[in-house]
C-alpha cells in the first residue's frame, strides 16, 4: 500500500536529543567559570558531568567548549545552546511552579519586577489590598534582573514590570497606571523652598541627591538640567529613601522625587516640594506584562487595583497656589499637567 505523504510519521526518541540537564550544565558552567564549581552547584561529580557533556557532544558531531589552559571556552555551538538555556530553563521552571500551584489549589505566582526605586512605595500601596483579595496568589518583587526589565519578562524571569519608562515590543503589552508630578525637595528652611518654582541656574550651586542611576535616565538631568545647560555642583547617589531625605531635611543637598513620595514624608521631617519650572514635570507608571498573560484574572485584577490608587490619589489631590507643598498640608498636585505630559512625555526617575 502507498504511504499518504500528509500523514506525519513517529518515530521512537533519538538518543541523540538534547535533555534538560545538558541545559543546565551549559547554563551553571557559564555561571559558575568551570566544570568543578557547576559539579558542585548541580550536585554532581565533576566526572559525571564531563562524562554527560562528552556524550552529548559525541552524539552531535561538535565541540561545546574549547580548552584554553585551565578555562573553558564555548563554541559557537556553545554559545547557541547557552541561548537556548537561558531562554527554556527559565519557562520550564515556571511551568512546574505553576502545576505544583495548581496540585495543591493555589492559583498562581505574580512576579514583579521594578525599573525605578520610588515606585516601590507606591507598590506597597497597591499589594497590600491585592492580597487581601486574592489570598491564593503569591507576589514576588525583584530589583534586579540578568538581561534587564525587558529581557526579564521576555525571559520568564518575572510576570510585570513597574517601569516610568515603557518599551513597546512585539508581544508585551504597557500600560499607565499612575500619573504623577516629579518635584525637588528641600529643607525648609532652605532659601528655594520659598519660591514658586525652581529655574535651573538656582541650582548650580546645590548638592543632587538622587537614586543610583545613570544620568540619562534621570528626569530631573534630561528634562530640566540638561536642556539648560546646567549641571549640580555636586551630585551625590544614596540608595535608600530614608536616608536621601534626612541628607534633605539637614541641608546637605536637595532631591528629585515624586510629589506623592514627599508627600508622606513632610509630615515626619521638616522638608518642602517645590515645583521644577513654571509648567513642571509630568510623569507616569507604567505596568508591562506579556501580552499573552493579559487575560489571566489575577494579573488583570493588579491592573484595577493599580488604576483604582491613580484614581483615589486623583480625588484627594489639592492644588497649591504657589506650588509649594509643606509638613501636613502636602497634597498630591497632579492638576493642570495634561499640556506637560503631551510636551514632556513619560519620564524615567
Amino acid at each position: 500500500m502507498k504511504q499518504n505523504d500528509n500523514v506525519p510519521t513517529f518515530h521512537e526518541p533519538d538518543s541523540s536529543m538534547i535533555e534538560r540537564s545538558h541545559l543546565a550544565i551549559v547554563q551553571e558552567v557559564d555561571k559558575q567559570g568551570s566544570l568543578t564549581a557547576a559539579a558542585g552547584v548541580l550536585c554532581l561529580t565533576q566526572s559525571a558531568l564531563s562524562h554527560a557533556m562528552k556524550k552529548l557532544e559525541q552524539q552531535l558531531g561538535t565541540d561545546i567548549w574549547l580548552r584554553e589552559g585551565r578555562s573553558l571556552r564555548l563554541t559557537q555551538a556553545g554559545e547557541y545552546l547557552l541561548a537556548v538555556a537561558n531562554r527554556v530553563l527559565p519557562q520550564l521552571d515556571l511551568a512546574e511552579a505553576r502545576l505544583k500551584q495548581y496540585a495543591q489549589g493555589e492559583r498562581g505566582t505574580l512576579r514583579i519586577g521594578m525599573e525605578c526605586h520610588p515606585c516601590y512605595q507606591w507598590l506597597l500601596k497597591v499589594v497590600s489590598p491585592y492580597l487581601a483579595a486574592w489570598p491564593d496568589v503569591d507576589v514576588d518583587v525583584k530589583q534586579k534582573f540578568q538581561f534587564g526589565g525587558i529581557g526579564a519578562l521576555f525571559g520568564f524571569e518575572i510576570d510585570m514590570l513597574v517601569t516610568p519608562d515603557p518599551l513597546h515590543k512585539p508581544g508585551l503589552h504597557f500600560e499607565p497606571v499612575f500619573d504623577y508630578e516629579q518635584v525637588l525637595v528641600v529643607a525648609k528652611d532652605h532659601p528655594l523652598a520659598q519660591v514658586p518654582h525652581v529655574k535651573p541656574r538656582q541650582l548650580l550651586d546645590e548638592v543632587l541627591v538622587t537614586y543610583p542611576v545613570a544620568t540619562d535616565r534621570l528626569d530631573i538631568y534630561t528634562q530640566f538640567l540638561m536642556p539648560a545647560g546646567v549641571s549640580p555642583r555636586r551630585h551625590k547617589t544614596i540608595e535608600t529613601t530614608d536616608i536621601m531625605l534626612q541628607m534633605v531635611s539637614s541641608g546637605r543637598g536637595v532631591a528629585a522625587l515624586p510629589r506623592w513620595l514627599a508627600e508622606e514624608y513632610a509630615s515626619k521631617m521638616p522638608v518642602v516640594a517645590v515645583r521644577l519650572g513654571a509648567k513642571g514635570i509630568a510623569k507616569q507608571i507604567f505596568l508591562g506584562i506579556r501580552e499573552a498573560d493579559a487575560r489571566t484574572d489575577y494579573v488583570e485584577a493588579f491592573f484595577q487595583l493599580a488604576r483604582g490608587s491613580a484614581r483615589s490619589n486623583a480625588a484627594a489631590a489639592e492644588t497649591i497656589p504657589n506650588g509649594q507643598l509643606t509638613g501636613g498640608d502636602l497634597r498630591s498636585s497632579e492638576r493642570g499637567f495634561d499640556a506637560a505630559r503631551k510636551q514632556h512625555g513619560p519620564g524615567k526617575h
